[in-house]
C-alpha cells in the first residue's frame, strides 16, 4: 500500500535539495537549508524538500548538513560543540536557522525528506515527527539511524510510521541482489524508496535490474544529485520516480507536472 508521503503529489517527484537557491538568494547570501531556501522552493511550487538535520549542544535538532562549521564559515567546531542561539545568529544573515519542529510548523504543506545525520537526533525527533508521519520520509546513509529513527517516532505514538529510504548497506544489498536476479523483498521490507546516485566511486548504482526489483516490490527510485534538464529527462525516461536537486525550479518546469 502506498505510504501517504506520496499520495496525492506530483510524479515523477521533484525533490528540492536542501530548498532552493534562485540567482537573487544567491547574491544576497542565502545558504542551503534555510528558512529562505525553503521558502524559495515552496514558492517554486515544490512539493518535496530535501534536508539534514544534526544536534546542536542545547540538544535541539536543526537542519545543517555537515558536521561542522567549516565549509561555511571557517569554525572547525562540530554543530554539537554550539548551542542552538549562536547557530542561530550565525544563519541570521543566510537566510535564517530552522529546526525541524520550526520547519514542519513554517512550511505546513510541504512533504519533507529528513537526512538524520546522527543517531544522537533519533531520539529528540520521535515527538516530533509523531504527528507528522502524513509528510514525512526518514533518511540517512546510516540504516542504524533511520531505524532508530522510526523506532523513536512509534514509540511517540505515531499511528502510521513515517516513510523511510534505504541506507547504504541496503542499498548495496539490492544492487547485488537484483544484479543476481535474485528478489530483495526481505531487504525493502518497510522500504518506501531507494535514493541513490546514478554512479559512485565509477560504480553504476542505478541500473535497469535494480530499478525492475525495486519496482516489483513497490519501491520508488529516486536519483541524486541532478542538476541539468538533459539528465532529468533520460532518468524519467528510464522510469526512475524521483529526482533530487539543487534547482528544483528547472526540474518542476522540465518534468514536473
Amino acid at each position: 500500500m502506498t505510504h501517504p508521503y506520496f499520495e496525492k503529489a506530483g510524479q515523477p517527484r521533484v525533490l528540492a535539495h536542501r530548498g532552493l537557491i534562485t540567482e537573487a538568494g544567491g547574491d544576497s547570501g542565502v545558504w542551503e537549508n534555510s528558512a529562505a531556501a525553503f521558502a524559495a522552493a515552496h514558492a517554486a511550487g515544490a512539493e518535496y524538500i530535501e534536508t539534514d538535520c544534526r544536534v546542536t549542544a542545547d540538544g535541539d535538532v536543526v537542519l545543517f548538513h555537515d558536521a561542522t562549521l567549516l565549509r561555511l564559515v571557517g569554525d572547525s567546531r562540530s554543530v554539537r560543540e554550539v548551542r542552538t542561539r549562536e547557530l542561530a545568529t550565525i544563519f541570521a544573515d543566510h537566510g535564517g536557522l530552522l529546526t525541524v519542529a520550526e520547519a514542519l510548523s513554517a512550511f505546513p504543506t510541504t512533504r519533507f525528506n529528513i537526512d538524520v545525520k546522527t543517531v544522537d537526533a533519533a531520539a529528540p525527533l520521535g515527538p516530533v515527527l509523531a504527528d507528522q508521519t502524513h509528510r514525512v520520509l526518514v533518511t540517512s546513509f546510516s540504516d542504524a539511524n533511520r531505524r532508530a529513527t522510526v523506532a523513536a517516532v512509534l514509540r511517540a505514538g505515531a499511528a502510521v510510521r513515517p516513510a523511510t529510504s534505504g541506507g547504504s548497506r541496503t542499498i548495496a544489498a539490492v544492487r547485488a541482489l537484483s544484479a543476481l536476479r535474485l528478489s530483495p523483498a526481505r531487504m525493502l521490507r518497510d522500504i518506501d524508496v531507494l535514493q541513490i546516485p546514478e554512479r559512485h566511486r565509477g560504480v553504476r548504482v542505478l541500473t535497469p535490474a535494480l530499478l525492475r526489483s525495486a519496482h516489483r516490490c513497490g519501491v520508488e527510485v529516486h536519483v541524486w544529485t541532478v542538476n541539468d534538464a538533459d539528465s532529468m529527462r533520460r532518468l524519467v525516461g528510464l522510469g526512475v520516480d524521483g529526482i533530487v536537486t539543487d534547482r528544483a525550479d528547472l526540474a518542476l518546469s522540465t518534468v514536473g507536472r
